[in-house]
């Protein structure tokens, strides 16, 4: 099987071998990108841009990583304009992961699209199921969150530090805890006024 027909299965959520030679393959290149991008850090933003254009699906205008940043694959990883991510972000996108437009991500946050099979006997065999992650505009990780599969977080919401996301977090909320539960809404009453 084709590399493009297994990123196809992957995406179907149905179980897949993580250890066929073009995975590995394709994951040996992805180190080899995500260390080029990283080692390219203090270089002009068009040239770091070129080399994540390489290495993930769609990328936005303005769209930055500090070091060091890392991902499973990089080709089912789409980010819209004005993303941020803070130190040691690790993206595994066996599934897919979409992020929306101005977004930001604090420190070591941690995006897990694929599960192993909870059979021994199959996990040790390199079965694997993935399930996308997808993240709306305007929403704030903050640092050391985790984020499993299968879930979506709304437009304009925040995650609180350190937070474990096991399950979809609605539009304009604040969501903290292991697992991360809705705290609040985001209301008028946080405007602080300030305008640059």
């Amino acid at each position: 099987m084709t590399l493009e027909a297994q990123r196809e299965h992957m995406l179907t959520g149905r179980m897949y071998n993580d250890l066929t030679a073009e995975l590995v393959e394709a994951r040996q290149r992805t180190v080899l990108l995500t260390t080029e991008y990283n080692d390219s850090f203090g270089r002009p933003q068009e040239e770091r841009e070129a080399i994540l254009r390489r290495l993930l699906r769609e990328v936005g205008r303005d769209a930055y990583f500090e070091p060091t940043f890392r991902c499973e694959f990089g080709f089912n990883i789409s980010v819209g304009d004005h993303f941020y991510a803070n130190f040691d972000c690790v993206l595994l996108d066996g599934g897919g992961i979409t992020i929306g437009d101005n977004v930001l991500f604090g420190p070591r946050v941690g995006i897990y699209t694929s599960n192993h099979a909870i059979d021994a006997a199959e996990r040790v065999a390199g079965g694997c199921y993935a399930k996308p992650v997808t993240i709306g505009d305007n929403v704030w990780i903050g640092g050391g969150v985790t984020i499993n599969q299968g879930v979506t977080i709304g437009d304009n919401s925040i995650v609180g530090s350190g937070s474990v996301v096991t399950r979809s977090i609605p539009s304009g909320v604040i969501a903290v805890g292991t697992p991360a539960r809705v705290l609040r809404e985001i209301t008028d009453a946080d405007r602080t006024g300030f305008r640059p």
